[in-house]
């Protein structure tokens, strides 16, 4: 990764701390606006305070959770509070309307309930990003959908059934697999119950003119250090996550080629006019040229499916194609030189076609690329795991680990012997090549400060994206930055 003045390195807190981020300009104000009830604000509001002070870690891996050692030596930043952008929810309307038990209707008054103080804050003079602080229990709300129907409760309860016996095709799948498997994707069971926070989430997409919000709970802020990560770890994924949302640039890719447009192709659950299942597609599109961005696709029949899997058609596959290298050039002014897709299924022959078609005369080449998990194991000799950046080819096939150990952190970050991502493509290409860019674009998730993850940040919030689609009208069209979906 690439931080302030060009300086590379491949460990983001230990880089950050030496360097600066690599947007660093001298020292930047940030105004951070505060949103919430008057205990979870005044906790919140000397919480952030106190990111410009050192904090130790705890931890017993010194090499993996380093010290927090200030914002300004962090970010070259200063998160401020004006009181101009702090706004208090009224305590009776939200002990009225949050209760253990609770209605459709009392849920969408509660959403609204902050949605007003935070849009009063859209307007000219605004705050950089509006920090939500909300207590636990309402993070963890969630009620029944009210708009589903007799019917099209049953239909996915059906679905849910079918989402649950598809688990079993993992091969003695780890809780860490399972969950992985979810991230992927939205399932029938965003769709029978709503949550807070992606509910208050998809009211920004309906503002032009929005600020991203972060989400602060009140463990983060109270949580014992004996009961999980220390203060200064909190710190520093809370804090680049903010500086991020707040119009920052913790760090870029270092090794990634110029004009190259990674698309990540991602399928969701949504519940149509009229009653139908259909299937949305989402494209997530990432390069070192221009910030991230993603686009609502095509709606699928339900039943547009081979082997469980749903696709798209060679007209839908040419219009998203389209759609993205048009918003590619409308953001650079300038068309890419090639296009990478990834998707975590094999291509059917339609959506080959239709990506293909979609870039010829615009675009010189056109790579397209799936990974996949698989029950596909590697032993090391010795005690270490497969090291992360591992690819193995065995009679053809090719394993990624984008997991594994970590030699810079002398750990490996997991409970189970690590699991590779199957890679593969339609049409020829340089496997090797494909696997150092998806490695690069798995530390591209500046909501975090490990600078690791297993999926590449083409498809790592697919499941965000989608869960707010699912709150989204038809008519609505979700506002394309990552930092309004992470």
């Amino acid at each position: 990764m690439q931080f302030s003045n060009g300086r590379r390195d491949i460990d983001p807190r230990r880089a950050l701390s030496a360097n600066g981020p690599a947007d660093h300009r001298g020292l930047r104000t940030i105004r951070v606006g505060l949103v919430g009830l008057m205990d979870d604000v005044n906790a919140a509001r000397a919480w952030i305070g106190c990111l410009d002070a050192f904090k130790a870690a705890r931890e017993r891996n010194a090499r993996r959770f380093r010290d927090w050692p200030g914002a300004e030596k962090a970010l070259g930043a200063k998160f401020g509070i004006e009181q101009q952008f702090v706004r208090i929810i009224d305590k009776s309307q939200f002990d009225r309307l949050f209760r253990e038990r609770i209605s459709g209707d009392e849920f969408e008054a509660l959403v609204e309930l902050f949605e007003g103080p935070l849009i009063a804050m859209f307007g000219d003079v605004r705050p950089d990003c509006i920090v939500v602080c909300i207590p636990d229990a309402l993070g963890d709300l969630r009620v029944q959908n009210p708009e589903l129907s007799a019917r099209e409760r049953r239909a996915l309860e059906i679905l849910k059934r079918e989402e649950e016996s598809a688990q079993g095709d993992l091969f003695a799948p780890t809780e860490e697999e399972l969950a992985e498997a979810e991230a992927l994707r939205t399932t029938a069971e965003d769709l029978l119950f709503r949550t807070f926070y992606r509910a208050l989430k998809a009211k920004i997409h309906k503002y032009d003119n929005a600020v991203p919000i972060q989400v602060l709970r009140r463990t983060t802020i109270d949580r014992p250090e004996d009961a999980g990560h220390s203060q200064a770890t909190r710190s520093w994924n809370f804090a680049t996550a903010l500086y991020y949302k707040s119009g920052g640039l913790p760090w870029r890719p270092a090794d990634l080629p110029e004009g190259v447009c990674f698309i990540g192709v991602s399928f969701h659950h949504l519940k149509k006019r009229g009653g139908h299942l259909v299937y949305a597609s989402v494209a997530q599109a990432f390069s070192s040229d221009h910030e991230p961005f993603c686009l609502k696709g095509a709606h699928i029949d339900h039943e547009q499916r081979r082997d469980r899997q749903p696709y798209l058609n060679t007209s839908q596959a040419f219009a998203m194609m389209r759609d993205i290298l048009h918003g590619y050039e409308k953001r650079t002014g300038v068309k890419p030189k090639r296009v990478v897709v990834h998707k975590t299924s094999m291509y059917q022959p339609e959506e080959e076609e239709g990506f293909r078609e979609g870039a010829k005369g615009i675009v010189p080449a056109c790579d397209l690329v799936w990974l996949r998990q698989t029950p596909f194991r590697l032993i090391r000799k010795g005690s270490e795991e497969p090291w992360r950046g591992t690819l193995c080819q065995i009679e053809g096939e090719s394993y990624l680990f984008t997991s594994g150990y970590v030699p810079w952190w002398d750990e490996f970050p997991g409970a189970h012997i690590p699991a590779p991502m199957q890679i593969g493509s339609a049409g020829p290409t340089d496997i090797e090549a494909r696997s150092k860019e998806i490695l690069t674009l798995s530390k591209m998730n500046w909501n975090s400060s490990d600078g690791i993850t297993r999926l590449p940040v083409t498809l790592l919030f697919a499941k965000k994206v989608g869960e707010i689609m699912t709150e989204l009208s038809d008519n609505v069209t979700p506002n394309p930055s990552f930092r309004f979906h992470t």
